[in-house]
C-alpha cells in the first residue's frame, strides 16, 4: 500500500508519500508545496491543488490521510485550513485516492505515544520509525510522515481485526 500523507496548510502545505504494510513501511519521498501568503486565497488554493495533483501523478498512491478538522482560536485561519483540507478531499475523488482522516491527537499518540507531543518530538519519532539519518523539516512535511505512519498502524489494526472475528 502506498499512503499520501497530507498536513493542511494554506501557506505551506506538508505532504509525504510512504511504502509498506501493516507496521512495517519505508519513505519514498517528502516535501512542501509553498504559496505566497500576498496572492488571492483563491489562487493558493489552485497552488495547492496542482502541487499535490503532480505528487499524485508521479507516486500513485492508494490512500490520501489527512489531518482531520481541529479547533482554532482563530477562526479565520481554521476556515481557511478546512478549505485546504476540502480541496485535498476533492482531489483525492477525482483520482479514485481512498481518503483516511485523522485527529491531530491520534497521530501524536500513534507516533509519539502521548496526545500532546510536540512538533520536535513528532519530528524525531518519524525519523526513528523511518530510520532516516536526519529529522525530515520542515514540521509541515514531518507532520506529513507521521499522518501517514498513523494510517499504516490503524489500517493494519482495522484488517487484524477483521480478520481475529472471522476465525
Amino acid at each position: 500500500m502506498r499512503v499520501l500523507g497530507i498536513d493542511p496548510g494554506s501557506e505551506t502545505l506538508g505532504w509525504g508519500v510512504i511504502d509498506g504494510r501493516g507496521s512495517k513501511y519505508e519513505l519514498v519521498e517528502f516535501g512542501t508545496v509553498k504559496s505566497n501568503p500576498k496572492e488571492q486565497f483563491s489562487k493558493r488554493l489552485l497552488n495547492i491543488y496542482n502541487g499535490i495533483a503532480e505528487i499524485v501523478v508521479k507516486h500513485s498512491p492508494d490512500v490520501l490521510s489527512v489531518e482531520d478538522t481541529f479547533y482554532a482560536v482563530n477562526v479565520g485561519v481554521a476556515l481557511k485550513l478546512g478549505q485546504v483540507r476540502g480541496t485535498m478531499l476533492l482531489l483525492a475523488e477525482q483520482y479514485g485516492i481512498d481518503v483516511a482522516e485523522y485527529a491531530p491527537r491520534l497521530v501524536k499518540q500513534t507516533v509519539v505515544g502521548y496526545g500532546n507531543a510536540e512538533k520536535h518530538q513528532v519530528q524525531e519519532m518519524v525519523r526513528l520509525l523511518l530510520g532516516l539519518k536526519a529529522a525530515p523539516k520542515p514540521f509541515d512535511a514531518s507532520d506529513a510522515l507521521a499522518i501517514a505512519i498513523c494510517h499504516f498502524h490503524h489500517a493494519g489494526l482495522g484488517d487484524r481485526l477483521r480478520r481475529a472475528g472471522a476465525g
